[in-house]
């Protein structure tokens, strides 16, 4: 089968995905996903994994609704049956996501026991057919996330083979995670830390496969190595938890550093743009809890940090916790760094 070709739809999200948001549970929900756009127009952000059949019987609108401001952003799917994940694939589609992402990494015992996320490493068949069907039924492209292996397998014989089966069903980009994932022994968790990261094979890849577009995912946490990676030959890479808890490090510079565009925004600007959406957000009925959650760590490193941080946990979960709590917690900053 031949590699999806969509166009101007493609090129852009080619060009997104130099830099990209790991799909993280708990965390890459549409809240964070409109903070971290307001650091980075053009970097493209995912979804906390769904399942297949969460999808297709579950809330969709709570599952898969996104603010328009948040594109480009991706939807990722778990799950190992063809024909769930194809009409999943066309649900998702209707909700206007610009890309859909088959998790091919996530170690966790509940993704063992349904037979998807890291354990389809060792059935790149599979893989195959369940990429085949989702890209028969959607008209954005499909992608796949996955590992350089799983337990025993030697990663330099598996990932090549898992990457020729899988382009050759059409999947044309793949974001790499440079670990192996040990689905006995180790917890999820440790699945992102104890396995050493095989950078050099990822790499080894681009080379191998240069009519792919291959990101590196794993253990990278500054601007200036995803600036490395991209010197080195990679086509994208995608940052995870240090995107989450320093989102500054990495995303607020990223529009100039990888896109060449103006002056970065400051912390300070990025409070003030979420202000008009919390409002939106508590008018619907939401707690600001729920979004200042994800802001946290926006100060990391910077004078009065602890004390954004203090201000936004205790008090934000309070029934009458509003916009106002934020700007006084902005204004502490603010004055923190006068005073520094």
């Amino acid at each position: 089968m031949l590699p999806q070709v969509l166009g101007n739809r493609t090129d852009t999200l080619r060009d997104a995905a130099r830099l990209s948001v790991a799909p993280m549970m708990d965390w890459t929900d549409r809240h964070c996903r409109y903070l971290h756009r307001q650091m980075s127009r053009h970097a493209l952000l995912y979804t906390e994994m769904v399942t297949a059949p969460a999808v297709i019987h579950g809330d969709r609108d709570r599952l898969l609704g996104f603010d328009a401001a948040e594109h480009p952003v991706a939807l990722q799917l778990g799950g190992s049956d063809p024909a769930e994940l194809a009409q999943a694939t066309r649900i998702a589609v209707d909700f206007g996501y610009d890309e859909i992402n088959l998790n091919v990494g996530c170690p966790s015992d509940r993704v063992q026991s349904g037979c998807f996320g890291a354990v389809l490493m060792e059935r790149p068949a599979l893989v195959a057919d369940c990429v085949a069907a989702m890209i028969e039924a959607s008209p954005v492209p499909v992608t796949v996330k996955c590992r350089i292996g799983v337990d025993d397998q030697d990663p330099e014989v598996v990932l090549p083979d898992f990457l020729s089966r899988v382009s050759a069903a059409g999947v044309d980009r793949f974001t790499i995670h440079a670990r192996k994932a040990w689905l006995q022994g180790l917890s999820p968790k440790e699945n992102r830390e104890v396995p050493p990261l095989d950078y050099d094979l990822v790499l080894r890849m681009k080379g191998l496969f240069p009519h792919l577009h291959l990101s590196v995912n794993g253990g990278i946490t500054t601007l200036a190595q995803v600036q490395g990676f991209l010197e080195a030959g990679m086509d994208g890479v995608m940052v995870g938890r240090a995107a989450y808890h320093d989102p500054a490090a990495v995303l607020l510079g990223a529009d100039h550093a990888i896109w060449g565009e103006g002056l970065a925004r400051s912390a300070e600007n990025v409070v003030e743009a979420m202000l008009p959406y919390i409002a939106a957000h508590l008018a619907g009925g939401g707690r600001l809890h729920q979004v200042t959650r994800h802001m946290l760590g926006l100060f990391n490193g910077r004078p009065g940090a602890r004390t954004w941080r203090r201000m936004l946990s205790e008090g934000a979960a309070r029934p009458d916790a509003g916009p106002d709590l934020v700007r006084a917690a902005l204004a502490a900053v603010t004055g923190a760094a006068a005073a520094a």
